[in-house]
């Protein structure tokens, strides 16, 4: 890893709490959280990362939107103790607001930012996934460059450019060069994104066998 995992970079404004409401669409995100850790795409294993938790999802809620909480990788599902509820999140001061049981994932400035780019996205998964990260070149994925670190106001910003001058509105899948294994897709629910997401890694494995 060329940085530590999980670690928070931005200003945390936490208030501790109740988790938020189990809604139909949180239901919806833990039970595809649950098949992308499975799938090895988010999870916790002393194996990868250095032992830290890896992959992060949210959904949108007349709030913000309500995120897996930092270092909650290990568990296959988590119910809505495992999430927070971000309630502000201000990429230029590289500020989050939030509350509940745990504390926001490190990349809610990202997941943010995914959300400010269109009122129609609904969810936004980020997964560390070796099979399309390693291939992002040859499947056209948009990119973040490797200078960008993770949750941070720069990759605010390098997904606002990638939104505006790539085909990332069509293909809903984009990777981080600095991030490794880094990949981020959303859509108008949990499922929307999750179909993106498999999309590409079916590609990515077709063409490693081929």
């Amino acid at each position: 890893m060329t940085e530590t995992e999980g670690v928070i970079k931005y200003a945390l404004d936490f208030t501790p709490g109740a988790p938020p409401a189990l809604s139909y669409s949180l239901a919806q995100l833990d039970a595809w959280r649950s098949i992308l850790h499975r799938l090895g795409m988010v999870g916790q294993t002393p194996a990868r990362y250095d032992g830290y938790g890896f992959g992060n999802v949210s959904v949108r809620d007349r709030d913000g939107f309500s995120i897996s909480g930092t270092q909650t990788g290990k568990p296959e599902q988590l119910g809505a103790a495992g999430y927070a509820q971000v309630t502000a999140c201000n990429p230029q001061t590289n500020a989050v607001e939030a509350r509940g049981a745990v504390k926001p994932s490190s990349e809610s400035l990202t997941h943010g930012a995914v959300y400010a780019l269109d009122d129609g996205i609904a969810c936004v998964l980020h997964v560390h996934s070796p099979d399309i990260w390693h291939a992002r070149a040859n499947l056209g994925l948009p990119s973040t460059t490797a200078d960008v670190p993770y949750g941070t106001p720069a990759m605010a910003a390098a997904v606002a450019a990638l939104y505006a001058n790539t085909a990332l509105p069509c293909g809903r899948v984009f990777a981080m060069d600095g991030h490794e294994d880094g990949v981020v897709a959303f859509g108008a629910d949990p499922a929307h994104a999750g179909q993106a997401l498999l999309s590409v890694l079916a590609e990515s494995l077709r063409q490693g066998a081929a």
